[in-house]
């Protein structure tokens, strides 16, 4: 038995390489989290947008409040143990019936690290089901390994590369339904996407991309970490720090150098680069 999770929870997220839906909160407070994001991203729109969706978690209070809510880090600690900092966060925010989609990829395949056993809290502050757009997931993929992926470019495909994994059997596709409050945890290597926002509310989710354990290092780019639990040493490695309030300058300044630093890594060897 875990801190959070059942043994029944913890093999199935080690089998399928995907657990979902986890309780994080009730409805009301997922609101709250949502309407207090929401007034933050409407007072500083430069720091929550299309092309400045990540690491939102080092200018906001109420997501770094989320990248640290205590079951969260109680279940990700039951798949990956008591040690483990952030590498990254990624606002996923899909505006009422637009045409962006997230095709079939792997997270591991550009994020640069010396192995990829490695796990991602996705956080549902608005519904998030097959109208919205959902994530779908194809169970076990995660023990295939990284699979080649082409780079498209796809004006709609929300991905950096716009990349995607060739004959992908969608027939086994799950489809990950989570109200507000609610979580999914997904492995790095398992295939997964999403579809169009075909409804007339926003999509928003909140992606810890992701916890790792300190066995695990950057092996192209700076190793930049927010400390999250336990012991976390790294060599070359620099520590990160949370906002005490919505743009906290020492935060901010953290948060200018991690996104450089992402924006270097995932766009390594591509033939373009685009603004996310």
């Amino acid at each position: 038995m875990g801190k959070f999770l059942t043994d029944a929870q913890i093999k199935q997220y080690h089998d399928e390489g995907f657990l979902s839906p986890i309780d994080v909160m009730s409805e009301d407070e997922a609101i709250a989290y949502r309407e207090r994001f929401e007034e933050a991203e409407e007072k500083y729109p430069e720091m929550a947008n299309p092309n400045k969706r990540n690491n939102a978690h080092l200018s906001y209070k109420c997501l770094d409040e989320l990248a640290h809510h205590p079951i969260i880090l109680d279940a990700v600690e039951d798949v990956i143990g008591p040690n483990f900092s952030l590498w990254a966060s990624v606002l996923f925010i899909k505006e009422p019936q637009t045409s962006h989609y997230v095709s079939w990829h792997q997270d591991a395949t550009y994020m640069g690290m010396n192995k990829n056993d490695f796990v991602t809290p996705w956080i549902a502050l608005s519904p998030s089901n097959l109208e919205t757009g959902c994530m779908s997931m194809i169970p076990g993929t995660h023990k295939n390994h990284i699979r080649p992926h082409d780079d498209t470019f796809a004006e709609d495909n929300i991905l950096t590369r716009g990349q995607v994994v060739r004959d992908v059997d969608e027939s086994q596709a799950v489809d990950l339904i989570l109200r507000p409050g609610q979580m999914s945890l997904h492995h790095a290597e398992i295939i997964h996407g999403s579809r169009q926002n075909k409804s007339q509310t926003r999509r928003i989710g909140f992606a810890l991309q992701s916890f790792m354990s300190p066995d695990i290092h950057q092996v192209a780019g700076k190793n930049l970490w927010l400390d999250i639990r336990g012991d976390n040493p790294r060599e070359n490695s620099m520590s990160l720090h949370r906002p005490e309030f919505d743009l906290d300058p020492i935060a901010a300044a953290d948060r200018e150098l991690a996104d450089e630093n992402l924006a270097d890594i995932l766009y390594r060897g591509a033939k373009q680069k685009r603004g996310y």
